[in-house]
């Protein structure tokens, strides 16, 4: 699932190349993927887009009448404002071409839950909101407001904006919960999945299993940092790189993630899994856990 990383440098790109653009086509060939009636989609065409932004791990795309020359966002009052919010979830991604997109996708292309077509000072920009794997939960939510989309409404704070403070991050802490499901939690910190949640408590050297509540106040310090540092560095990263690019460019920058069985870059130790019944997460012993082997159950308790 694309995280905040990748997210912010998806819609850095969009908003680079559709800003100002004509919605000239949309279509929805699996229509269950439009989480959204009213306002219908069909009118998205003849807007034009003000910008393209991030919420969360959600694309916002910000769209006005043609003839709004206007400055602002999705949550501004003014008259005639819709945003397309998009939810990638696990599978999800998007596909650009330098032509306008049919109704229905060539066959051969894979599963596509909407198709967009934009035009701007005669180039045209079609996009294809794609999506592998049997599950289909990539969501598509056209509104007058962010917070008419429930997810976003209940979004916790973003970790990378000024008034994140490490006192604001301790009030965070304050539940009877495993560190990694709550970094995950979007009630708690907006943002951050299961890739970039291994790869803050590598670098934090915590157990993923570390209860919140208990942890000290240095230990709450140095989790604090590597959160900032390991998601500002690879958002750094991904800035600049065309959609196709980004996924190739997440993986290189994990450390432990994704790379069971691998030695640790820090220490040299074998990197280990815990595996869940829709999920794993990946750890170094020496790093993270005194040397101790996670058991790879749900119960997640040490092996003793």
């Amino acid at each position: 699932m694309p995280e905040l990383p990748e997210v912010t440098a998806l819609a850095a790109y969009l908003d680079g190349r559709l800003q100002g653009a004509r919605i000239e086509r949309a279509f929805f060939p699996s229509i269950h993927a439009l989480k959204t009636a009213d306002p219908p989609f069909s009118a998205l065409v003849g807007r034009r887009v003000d910008s393209v932004g991030r919420r969360g791990k959600f694309i916002v795309i910000v769209t006005v009448p043609e003839d709004d020359g206007t400055d602002g966002g999705a949550d501004d009052d003014g008259a005639g404002r819709l945003a397309v919010v998009v939810h990638l979830a696990l599978g999800g991604w998007v596909r650009l071409a330098d032509k306008l997109p049919d109704p229905k996708p060539p066959r051969g292309k894979g599963y596509v839950a909407a198709r967009f077509g934009f035009e701007r000072d005669g180039e045209v920009t079609g996009i294809d909101l794609t999506e592998s794997g049997t599950w289909k939960r990539l969501s598509v939510s056209i509104v007058r407001r962010l917070e008419d989309v429930p997810a976003i409404a209940e979004l916790g704070p973003e970790p990378l904006e000024p008034d994140f403070t490490l006192e604001k991050f301790r009030g965070l802490l304050n539940h009877r919960q495993q560190i990694k499901g709550l970094l995950r939690n979007q009630k708690v910190i907006a943002g951050i999945g299961n890739a970039y949640s291994d790869e803050i408590l590598h670098a934090a050297k915590l157990s993923p299993f570390a209860i919140a509540s208990t942890l000290s106040d240095e230990e709450s310090e140095r989790l604090y940092g590597s959160l900032r540092s390991v998601l500002q560095e690879a958002m750094d990263d991904a800035l600049g790189h065309p959609p196709e690019e980004l996924k190739d460019e997440k993986r290189r920058s994990m450390r432990v993630h994704r790379r069971t069985g691998e030695a640790c870059p820090v220490c040299g130790d074998t990197i280990r899994e815990v595996t869940f019944s829709d999920s794993a997460l990946q750890y170094c012993p020496t790093c993270q856990t005194g040397g101790k082997i996670l058991a790879d159950r749900t119960t997640s308790k040490f092996l003793k």
